[in-house]
């Protein structure tokens, strides 16, 4: 068997928070006094999407010129986020079905995300995200919050599962994730849940939904 272990991002690829992390970054500016236009919502969405949260809030100092430090800017988005979390957040459509199915043919599953510590720990709690990965969850702390692209925190996955980079199939929805998994050597699908095809085109398969994804061939091609 080719494939050995499905390892997922999380956000965006298996829980459904793009309409979250976009909320918390207009919310992050727009309290400041800061008025948004459809123009720079637009740029924060693509510059953003699939980004650490240190970088990304780089990238929002940066953009409108903010006086506080990154750390300051990253604490108060991940609160922002959190609150937001609190509204509820769901799967997103068929990966439960798609574990299932996973979970069935004996393949081994992982979360590798560019996601910090305590929005790990929310969706964990809201979603139990332990009952479909046990301790196999693994986000920046595990890496010194070295963020995709950089591939790390795939193959840290990957070694946590005793499984080579080459023997795994990474599921992703960003631009920065894809190429963090192209680099880790890991057979990558593109989930197009953002509804915007770019993130995704580099991705060795791409979908628009769990349900495309022909999973029996994948794991028994040589």
């Amino acid at each position: 068997m080719k494939y050995k272990a499905i390892i997922f991002d999380m956000d965006g690829t298996i829980v459904d928070t793009g309409d979250i992390w976009n909320a918390s970054t207009q919310r992050l500016i727009t309290n400041r006094g800061i008025k948004l236009t459809d123009e720079m919502i637009t740029e924060l969405k693509a510059r953003l999407n699939g980004m650490a949260l240190n970088q990304s809030c780089k990238i929002i100092k940066d953009m409108v010129n903010l006086s506080e430090s990154i750390e300051e800017l990253m604490h108060e988005k991940t609160r922002l986020a959190c609150d937001l979390y609190g509204d509820g957040i769901k799967f997103i459509d068929g990966f439960v079905e798609f574990h299932k199915q996973v979970l069935a043919l004996n393949l081994k599953v992982s979360i590798a995300t560019n996601a910090n510590d305590a929005t790990l720990h929310i969706t964990n709690q809201l979603l139990k995200l332990d009952i479909f990965f046990g301790n196999h969850m693994y986000n920046l702390s595990h890496v010194n919050n070295v963020g995709k692209p950089n591939p790390a925190v795939y193959l840290h996955a990957a070694k946590q599962l005793q499984i080579s980079a080459e023997q795994c199939i990474a599921i992703e929805d960003s631009a920065h994730g894809v190429a963090a998994a192209k680099a880790a050597g890991m057979f990558c699908i593109g989930i197009n849940t953002s509804g915007d095809p770019e993130h995704t085109k580099d991705a060795h398969l791409r979908i628009n939904g769990y349900h495309e994804i022909p999973l029996i061939d994948l794991i028994k091609a040589v």
